[in-house]
C-alpha cells in the first residue's frame, strides 16, 4: 500500500468499514475481457479471514465466468464528504475502503446456504431471519473467502 498513513490494520475497524458499506464490487477475467459486477453482501471477518457471502439468480454471465476461473478481486467503500483544496489537486474525498483477493466458492448444503442467506440479510437490513429450504432452493448463494485484504481511510 503506497499510503501507509491512510491503512487500517485493527480488525474491528476494518469490520466497522465492512459494516458501512453495503455493495461489493467483483471484478472478474472472461476469456481475455474484464467484467465488473456490484452485489449486495454479508460478511463475517474472523482470525485474519474474511468470508463475503452473496446470492443471485441461478444463471448468468457471473457464474458461467466463476465454474472457469473462480479468482476474483474485490472492492467495496464510501465516500463521505468532499474535501476542497486551494490546489484543485488536492481536493478529494473522505472514504474508507476494503480492497481484496480470494476465490469464488459456490454453496451446495441447504443448510449452508441458509446460513450465509442469514448473514447477508443481517447485514443489509440489521434485521435477524431465518431463511427456509424453500427459499435457499431459489438461488445460488456462493462466498469469496480471502487471507489478502487491505483497508484504507481518508478522514478529517
Amino acid at each position: 500500500m503506497r499510503r501507509t498513513d491512510r491503512e487500517v490494520t485493527d480488525m474491528s475497524e476494518i469490520s466497522g468499514i465492512l459494516d458501512l458499506c453495503k455493495t461489493c464490487h467483483v471484478a472478474m477475467q472472461d476469456t481475455g475481457e474484464l467484467y465488473l459486477v456490484p452485489l449486495s453482501y454479508g460478511y463475517e471477518l474472523k482470525e485474519g479471514r474474511l468470508t463475503l457471502y452473496f446470492h443471485s439468480a441461478k444463471e448468468g454471465r457471473k457464474l458461467t465466468i466463476w465454474q472457469k476461473n473462480p479468482d476474483v478481486c474485490f472492492e467495496m467503500c464510501s465516500e463521505g464528504e468532499p474535501v476542497y483544496a486551494e490546489i484543485p489537486c488536492n481536493s478529494g474525498y473522505y472514504y474508507s475502503s476494503v480492497i481484496g483477493y480470494g476465490k469464488v466458492e459456490f454453496i451446495e448444503e441447504t443448510d449452508q446456504k441458509c446460513q450465509a442467506l442469514s448473514i447477508m440479510f443481517a447485514h443489509q437490513t440489521g434485521k435477524q431471519i431465518a431463511f427456509t429450504e424453500e427459499q435457499a432452493a431459489t438461488v445460488c448463494v456462493y462466498k469469496i473467502v480471502s487471507e489478502r485484504f487491505t483497508a484504507k481511510r481518508k478522514s478529517a
